[in-house]
């Protein structure tokens, strides 16, 4: 009887949620559609900002600007991600608790629609939360170039040539053997990887060999708690050093998704393992639900 109690309270909470977003849509629209376009300058730290953000906005900011006939539940969306996570999130970037990992990966199993948390099969890096930098592309596969590294899209070559191929390999080495016989997965994996402390998790020196296949593209959800930005990324190698004063690293194209390449490039995100050991969930970027 309990459990079906639960089941029609949270049935009854989740279609209340549903019409809540809906109708802050309708109402607010022009509101929310700002906000998509201003995310770098905005960070939402509680609910009330988020109704500060819906109150009328004034004309020097709205108008023709705003297509009258887009609506964006994805903003929305992002912007409950930012407001949850903000009453659990420190005021300072630090090692989360115990029981602040448990909340924030709760909520962000809920909001994204996989299993996340920071500790997975006994094994765990030495934070979930940290600050981000930028990295290099890294080479694919013996002779792989930034000549060669986009493989004939211009686009991408574009937004992307300028950060740069790392001098050395990534922790695994290459991702595949030649260029012949490089996969889409491969490619995903250089394109949306992550550089993590591996070195500093705990009792790493003791378990070297377990960690080492472990943590070998390993997926992680990255998240922007001060945009809702999500990305599904693989560890794709170690760093950064401890002097640095990053906790990780990200792709070029992680971080310009994660609108993590402002000023210096450095910001807070939040790295939670997936669980998917039947390999479902697809690399790149990922909306909440």
């Amino acid at each position: 009887m309990q459990s079906q109690n639960y089941q029609f309270l949270r049935q009854r909470w989740v279609k209340k949620h549903k019409n809540l977003q809906k109708t802050l849509i309708k109402k607010h629209k022009n509101s929310f559609e700002w906000l998509s376009r201003n995310t770098k300058q905005l960070a939402v730290g509680s609910l009330g900002s988020l109704v500060l953000l819906t109150s009328p906005i004034q004309k020097s900011t709205t108008p023709a600007q705003v297509p009258q006939n887009q609506v964006s539940e994805e903003v929305v969306d992002r912007a409950f991600v930012i407001s949850d996570l903000s009453s659990i999130l420190p005021n300072t970037v630090r090692p989360l608790t115990s029981q602040e990992e448990e909340e924030i990966g709760q909520i962000l199993s809920k909001k994204y629609g996989m299993k996340v948390s920071a500790q997975l099969s006994g094994l765990r890096l030495n934070r979930s939360y940290g600050l981000i930098g930028a990295e290099q592309h890294l080479a694919r596969y013996p002779g792989d170039n930034m000549s060669s590294h986009f493989d004939g899209n211009r686009q991408e070559a574009s937004a992307y040539y300028s950060s740069g191929m790392a001098p050395g390999l990534g922790a695994w080495g290459y991702f595949t053997t030649s260029r012949a016989n490089m996969t889409q997965q491969d490619v995903a994996q250089e394109k949306y990887y992550i550089a993590v402390q591996t070195f500093l998790a705990p009792q790493f020196n003791q378990r070297i060999a377990q960690y080492r296949d472990f943590f070998k593209f390993r997926k992680m959800l990255v998240v922007n708690p001060q945009n809702g930005r999500a990305m599904v990324a693989v560890i794709g190698d170690a760093g950064p050093a401890e002097w640095t004063g990053k906790h990780l690293g990200g792709s070029p194209e992680v971080m310009k998704y994660l609108e993590r390449v402002d000023g210096g490039g450095v910001g807070p995100v939040l790295y939670f393992f997936i669980d998917d050991p039947n390999d479902t969930i697809p690399l790149g970027p990922v909306d909440p639900i």
